[in-house]
């Protein structure tokens, strides 16, 4: 099983940009978390992108097409970026969208999500736990078959 971990636009600054928002734990923290709980899983393969880059954001989406699934938070460009959103829609795989803050209790330019039709589900506020979760449950999808 192979899963893509697409990160957007400054979550490379996880730890120190408003942690009491996004939390203490760096980007390589939640990497290691998941790759932890891959390893307790068993044959998941995890593979890990951030850009500040919407384009290649869209190439590492498309490049990864072949994979089973994806955990994408696509941080700012949730809010902004049609073009990723397609790129999603032209997978043939599941998505989880995630976000470490509850964005819908935020600003309210953060509580529109491109992704959100075009994604199996959305996780929100829980903060780095929210990819594990979304790593269980492409796990459980992946191989119990639940259904979308």
């Amino acid at each position: 099983m192979r899963i893509l971990v697409v990160n957007g636009p400054n979550l490379n600054m996880l730890g120190v940009r408003q942690p009491e928002i996004y939390g203490r734990e760096t980007l390589a923290d939640i990497e290691v978390l998941l790759r932890n709980r891959a390893d307790q899983l068993g044959d998941v393969e995890l593979a890990f992108v951030q850009s500040n880059h919407e384009g290649t954001l869209v190439d590492e989406l498309q490049q990864h097409r072949d994979w089973d699934g994806v955990i994408m938070n696509a941080g700012a460009y949730t809010h902004t970026s049609v073009a990723i959103a397609d790129a999603i829609a032209g997978l043939d795989i599941p998505v989880i969208e995630v976000h470490l803050s509850n964005v819908h209790k935020r600003e309210a330019f953060r509580h529109h999500s491109y992704m959100s039709p075009v994604v199996w589900g959305q996780i929100v506020g829980f903060g780095f736990r929210g990819y594990m979760a979304a790593l269980d449950l492409l796990y459980s999808r992946l191989t119990d078959g639940t259904p979308a």
